[in-house]
Protein backbone atom coordinates (compact mmCIF):
# COMPACT_ATOMS: atom_id res chain seq x y z
CA UNK A 1 0.00 0.00 0.00
CA UNK A 2 2.82 2.18 0.50
CA UNK A 3 4.40 1.97 -2.81
CA UNK A 4 1.19 2.66 -4.35
CA UNK A 5 0.99 5.81 -2.18
CA UNK A 6 4.66 6.79 -2.81
CA UNK A 7 4.42 6.20 -6.73
CA UNK A 8 0.54 6.75 -7.67
CA UNK A 9 -0.49 9.25 -5.40
CA UNK A 10 -1.30 11.59 -8.06
CA UNK A 11 -2.90 9.26 -10.39
CA UNK A 12 -6.64 9.48 -10.87
CA UNK A 13 -8.50 7.56 -8.17
CA UNK A 14 -10.61 5.22 -10.81
CA UNK A 15 -6.70 4.06 -11.80
CA UNK A 16 -5.94 3.22 -8.21
CA UNK A 17 -7.68 -0.34 -7.56
CA UNK A 18 -6.02 -1.52 -10.79
CA UNK A 19 -2.36 0.20 -10.05
CA UNK A 20 -2.58 -1.75 -6.29
CA UNK A 21 -3.26 -4.86 -8.06
CA UNK A 22 -0.46 -4.52 -10.05
CA UNK A 23 1.64 -3.85 -7.10
CA UNK A 24 0.02 -7.03 -4.65
CA UNK A 25 1.05 -9.40 -7.95
CA UNK A 26 4.30 -8.45 -8.30
CA UNK A 27 4.69 -8.10 -4.57
CA UNK A 28 3.85 -11.70 -4.13
CA UNK A 29 6.06 -12.94 -7.94
CA UNK A 30 8.78 -11.09 -6.03
CA UNK A 31 8.13 -13.35 -2.63
CA UNK A 32 8.30 -16.33 -4.42
CA UNK A 33 11.48 -15.89 -6.29
CA UNK A 34 12.94 -15.07 -3.02
CA UNK A 35 11.76 -18.08 -1.56
CA UNK A 36 12.99 -20.11 -4.30
CA UNK A 37 16.45 -18.77 -4.33
CA UNK A 38 16.42 -19.34 -0.40
CA UNK A 39 15.18 -23.10 -1.19
CA UNK A 40 17.67 -23.70 -3.60
CA UNK A 41 20.19 -22.64 -1.05
CA UNK A 42 19.12 -24.83 1.79
CA UNK A 43 18.90 -28.07 -0.94
CA UNK A 44 22.35 -27.57 -1.47
CA UNK A 45 24.12 -26.70 2.21
CA UNK A 46 21.78 -29.37 3.44
CA UNK A 47 24.23 -31.87 1.78
CA UNK A 48 27.09 -30.54 3.77
CA UNK A 49 24.68 -31.69 7.08
CA UNK A 50 26.24 -33.95 9.36
CA UNK A 51 25.79 -37.87 8.87
CA UNK A 52 26.53 -38.41 12.79
CA UNK A 53 24.00 -38.07 15.23
CA UNK A 54 26.64 -36.09 17.76
CA UNK A 55 26.07 -32.58 15.93
CA UNK A 56 22.53 -31.51 16.12
CA UNK A 57 21.40 -29.67 12.98
CA UNK A 58 20.27 -26.91 14.42
CA UNK A 59 23.57 -26.50 15.47
CA UNK A 60 25.02 -26.94 12.74
CA UNK A 61 26.45 -23.72 9.93
CA UNK A 62 27.62 -25.02 7.08
CA UNK A 63 29.51 -21.88 5.91
CA UNK A 64 31.09 -21.62 9.30
CA UNK A 65 31.63 -25.45 9.42
CA UNK A 66 32.30 -26.73 5.86
CA UNK A 67 33.88 -30.19 6.20
CA UNK A 68 35.49 -31.42 2.77
CA UNK A 69 36.34 -34.32 4.39
CA UNK A 70 34.22 -37.64 3.07
CA UNK A 71 32.19 -35.29 0.58
CA UNK A 72 33.96 -37.11 -2.14
CA UNK A 73 31.92 -40.69 -0.83
CA UNK A 74 28.59 -38.67 -0.22
CA UNK A 75 27.48 -38.67 -4.07
CA UNK A 76 28.70 -40.57 -7.08
CA UNK A 77 30.49 -37.76 -9.36
CA UNK A 78 28.87 -39.15 -12.72
CA UNK A 79 25.41 -38.94 -10.84
CA UNK A 80 26.30 -35.57 -9.59
CA UNK A 81 27.15 -34.30 -13.50
CA UNK A 82 24.30 -35.87 -14.63
CA UNK A 83 21.56 -34.14 -12.46
CA UNK A 84 23.44 -31.07 -12.92
CA UNK A 85 23.15 -31.52 -16.84
CA UNK A 86 19.63 -32.16 -16.40
CA UNK A 87 18.80 -29.41 -14.14
CA UNK A 88 20.59 -26.81 -16.38
CA UNK A 89 18.83 -28.43 -19.82
CA UNK A 90 15.34 -28.29 -17.54
CA UNK A 91 15.76 -24.42 -17.11
CA UNK A 92 16.85 -23.54 -20.27
CA UNK A 93 13.95 -25.35 -21.74
CA UNK A 94 11.67 -23.65 -18.94
CA UNK A 95 12.73 -20.28 -20.09
CA UNK A 96 11.60 -20.91 -23.82
CA UNK A 97 8.12 -21.22 -22.25
CA UNK A 98 5.89 -18.41 -22.99
CA UNK A 99 5.61 -15.79 -20.29
CA UNK A 100 2.43 -17.26 -18.81
CA UNK A 101 2.85 -21.07 -19.27
CA UNK A 102 6.12 -20.02 -17.62
CA UNK A 103 4.19 -18.29 -14.87
CA UNK A 104 1.72 -21.31 -14.36
CA UNK A 105 4.05 -23.56 -14.42
CA UNK A 106 6.40 -22.59 -11.82
CA UNK A 107 3.79 -21.60 -9.27
CA UNK A 108 2.06 -25.10 -9.48
CA UNK A 109 4.93 -27.43 -9.87
CA UNK A 110 7.95 -25.24 -8.30
CA UNK A 111 6.53 -23.37 -5.56
CA UNK A 112 4.39 -25.99 -5.25
CA UNK A 113 1.02 -23.68 -4.75
CA UNK A 114 -2.81 -25.36 -5.64
CA UNK A 115 -4.90 -24.30 -9.00
CA UNK A 116 -6.87 -21.60 -7.16
CA UNK A 117 -3.62 -19.97 -5.33
CA UNK A 118 -2.07 -19.88 -8.80
CA UNK A 119 -5.20 -18.39 -10.45
CA UNK A 120 -4.93 -15.55 -7.76
CA UNK A 121 -1.46 -14.87 -8.29
CA UNK A 122 -1.53 -14.55 -11.83
CA UNK A 123 -4.86 -12.83 -11.81
CA UNK A 124 -6.55 -15.08 -14.50
CA UNK A 125 -9.52 -18.15 -13.71
CA UNK A 126 -8.62 -21.99 -12.63
CA UNK A 127 -9.04 -23.20 -16.09
CA UNK A 128 -6.54 -20.96 -17.52
CA UNK A 129 -3.90 -21.79 -15.24
CA UNK A 130 -4.80 -25.62 -15.57
CA UNK A 131 -4.76 -24.89 -19.25
CA UNK A 132 -1.80 -23.10 -18.99
CA UNK A 133 0.12 -25.89 -16.96
CA UNK A 134 -0.75 -28.67 -19.60
CA UNK A 135 0.45 -26.53 -22.39
CA UNK A 136 3.68 -25.95 -20.31
CA UNK A 137 4.42 -29.63 -19.09
CA UNK A 138 3.82 -31.15 -23.24
CA UNK A 139 5.77 -28.29 -24.37
CA UNK A 140 8.67 -29.04 -21.81
CA UNK A 141 8.57 -32.66 -22.58
CA UNK A 142 8.45 -32.10 -26.04
CA UNK A 143 11.57 -30.19 -25.99
CA UNK A 144 13.38 -32.53 -23.19
CA UNK A 145 12.66 -35.37 -26.00
CA UNK A 146 14.30 -33.56 -28.58
CA UNK A 147 17.43 -33.48 -26.20
CA UNK A 148 16.89 -37.42 -25.99
CA UNK A 149 15.78 -36.97 -22.34
CA UNK A 150 12.07 -38.62 -21.39
CA UNK A 151 11.03 -38.01 -17.72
Amino acid sequence: MTKLVESYSRKPAEELPLLFQRILQNTIRDFYRRQKTRSIWTTLFSSFLPTNQEKEPEDYDPLETLELEGLSNRDDPRKLLEQTQLISLLEKAIEVLPARQREAFLLRYWEEMDVTETAKVMGCSEGSVKTHCSRATHALATLLKKQGIEL
